[in-house]
């Protein structure tokens, strides 16, 4: 009888007749189904259990989730559209009845220093910087060359 082996890389049963025997210098022997688990683990050197689409990695995730404990989520409530109304069941749940307000106890004024002032003031600016003009509004510098008199020089 034939020996069936599993995929070192992601765990695959390997039909006899297929796949890739590679053993190391210190004898430890890998099996793969493929070259994609082949090219994986020895090229690039992937760790299976953080691959998603090993067997390592499910097995791995089940663990986790087995530790965590489980919350329930309660389904978000949808945003209504232009037009759509809350059925009645729905309209039940979003708003709970309104508890009586406790009744409210006789405080004395606070001190006026305590007090806050009614308005809040705007919070300060960086001094805003002077626009400059313009190229068209900058007087242009006069050449300064000598201008010659139609009378004296020809």
């Amino acid at each position: 009888m034939v020996e069936r082996r599993v995929c070192t890389f992601c765990g695959v049963e390997i039909e006899p007749g297929t796949g890739r025997m590679y053993i190391k210098k210190d004898g430890v022997v890998f099996n793969f189904c493929s070259s994609k688990c082949y090219k994986n683990m020895i090229d690039l050197g992937r760790v299976p259990r953080r691959t998603t689409w090993t067997r390592y990695y499910a097995r791995e995730k089940q663990v986790r989730m087995k530790v965590m404990p489980e919350v329930e989520e309660k389904p978000k409530a949808r945003k209504l559209r232009k037009g759509e109304e809350r059925p009645a069941e729905e309209k039940a749940e979003a708003k709970p009845p309104k508890e009586p307000a406790p009744e409210a106890k006789e405080e004395k004024p606070k001190a006026a220093e305590e007090k806050k002032p009614a308005h809040k003031e705007p919070a300060k600016k960086a001094p805003a910087k002077k626009p400059e003009p313009s190229k068209a509004e900058k007087p242009k510098p006069k050449p300064e060359h000598k201008e010659k008199s139609e009378k004296g020089e020809a």
